[in-house]
Parts: C-alpha cells; sequence; structure tokens
C-alpha cells in the first residue's frame, strides 16, 4: 500500500511540491523512499559498479527491516543511511555515523 500510494502521489510532487501534501501522505512518501533506498541493498553483482563489497542478508533479515521501516521505527533516520546497507541495522549504523 505505500509503495502503491508513494506511486499515486508522485504527480502530485512533481507539480505541486512536497509542502502540498498531507502530513500523512508525507510520511507514505518518507517511508516508501527509505523502503525502495533499503531494497536496493548491497549485492555481490553491484560490487563492479559500487566499489563496496556485496553482503548476503537472509529472506527473514530483508523482511524484518522492510517490516520496521513500514511501521515508522526509523523515521528519524536520514533517507541516505538506507542507501547500499544489508541489514536494517547496518542502516542504524550508518545513521549514527552520519550525525
Amino acid at each position: 500500500m505505500t509503495l502503491q500510494r508513494y506511486r499515486e502521489l508522485q504527480d502530485i510532487i512533481a507539480i505541486l511540491g512536497m509542502d502540498e501534501l498531507s502530513d500523512e501522505d508525507k510520511k507514505t512518501v518518507s517511508r516508501a523512499r527509505r523502503i525502495q533506498f533499503f531494497l536496493s541493498q548491497n549485492f555481490h553483482v553491484a560490487e563492479q559498479f559500487t566499489g563496496m563489497p556485496g553482503s548476503y542478508v537472509p529472506v527473514s533479515e530483508t523482511v524484518k527491516g522492510f517490516r520496521e521501516i513500514l511501521d515508522g521505527k526509523h523515521d528519524d533516520l536520514p533517507e541516505d543511511a538506507f542507501r547500499l546497507v544489508g541489514r536494517i541495522e547496518e542502516v542504524v549504523e550508518k545513521a549514527q555515523g552520519m550525525e
């Protein structure tokens, strides 16, 4: 639902900007972006493009992180912390290094 709603809001965002969204829609957009970044994990096949070593993350760990993002547990972390990481714990650790 979150990613679907984000897709629906993209035209509104492009025309009017984020400021015109309701607080609930802003939260939806924020979480959807975090989910997208989180799911672009540091896969082994991307090592040659990113210069970062890939990692293996069990599906159960990915689902756990996805659920935590969807539930808003990490709304306070910067979006960039969700890029090219494996487990949700790595997101938290990366965010602490960004402060």
